[in-house]
């Protein structure tokens, strides 16, 4: 299992500087294609009407279409000799509509964390919330800060749930060039201690069977919160999580342990519904 053909979804307003390097460090190491993305629908003039309004809409129209000939340029440009094979995709439409549609052609998507607060406009930006929950697909989420992927160290945030479970799958691929992985399940009650465990070690010797070496962790949120800080700060190159929640998704929850890996983490993440 591997991940032969990537997507990137590129912004037209905003930098790309991030996404560009991480998506490049992942197709050098898969070996993989990498489709660029990009799209976004002209702002509907509510406000008069008749041919001003249709001026308004073409000349937004126009300008949607000229960054979309630049982002292109500047995707090739920066993949001419890191990916093995590239290929362009855009149209004017809604970022989430277009993306979610198009990422039949893809194994992972890649795309930006949302530092921009809960909402976006849909017209211009996708919310890496929305198109986890909508595109079928895992994502792999790249924090502005980001520079360059490391993949030494990774942190498997674990939950006894179906999104967690098919997040751990089909992060196999990247899984496999980490060095160290610790799968780790916060509890709230030490009660709980002994069945976390079992859950956890089920989940490492799964992984050990798959010749990936991992280890297992229970922490107590309130005992061991220190503990549960250095690793979050210090430890993985990047988290693998499920992706929960009802019609948008806001927060993964780290067993009792609350964080928000799309609005403030620093680490890259991989999330899969």
């Amino acid at each position: 299992m591997t991940y032969s053909t990537l997507m990137v979804h590129l912004e037209l307003e905003h930098s790309n500087d991030a996404r560009l390097q991480i998506a490049g460090n992942l197709a050098e190491r898969f070996n993989a294609k990498l489709i660029g993305i990009a799209a976004a629908d002209p702002q509907p003039a509510y406000y008069a009407d008749g041919a001003f309004v249709q001026g308004l809409v073409e000349r937004d129209r126009s300008q949607i279409e000229e960054r979309i000939v630049e982002t292109e340029a500047r995707f090739r440009s920066e993949m001419q000799h890191r990916a093995c094979d590239t290929a362009w995709r855009s149209a004017i439409a809604r970022p989430l509509d277009y993306v979610s549609q198009q990422a039949r052609a893809a194994d992972l998507i890649i795309t930006g964390a949302n530092r921009d607060g809960l909402l976006l406009d849909p017209l211009r930006r996708l919310d890496p919330s929305d198109l986890v929950m909508q595109a079928g697909r895992p994502l792999f989420v790249v924090p502005p800060e980001a520079e360059f992927l490391g993949l030494k160290n990774a942190l498997v945030a674990w939950k006894d749930t179906r999104e967690a479970r098919r997040a751990v799958a089909d992060a196999l691929p990247l899984l496999r060039k980490a060095e160290e992985i610790n799968v780790v399940e916060v509890i709230e009650d030490d009660s709980e201690r002994s069945a976390a465990r079992a859950r956890v070690d089920d989940v490492a010797a799964w992984l050990n069977r798959h010749q990936i070496t991992a280890f297992a962790m229970v922490l107590h949120a309130a005992e061991e919160a220190e503990k549960i800080d250095k690793i979050w700060q210090c430890g993985p190159d990047f988290v693998v999580a499920g992706a929960y929640g009802h019609a948008r998704m806001r927060e993964w929850v780290f067993g009792g342990f609350t964080q928000n890996l799309l609005t403030r983490s620093r680490h890259c993440s991989f999330l899969a519904h």
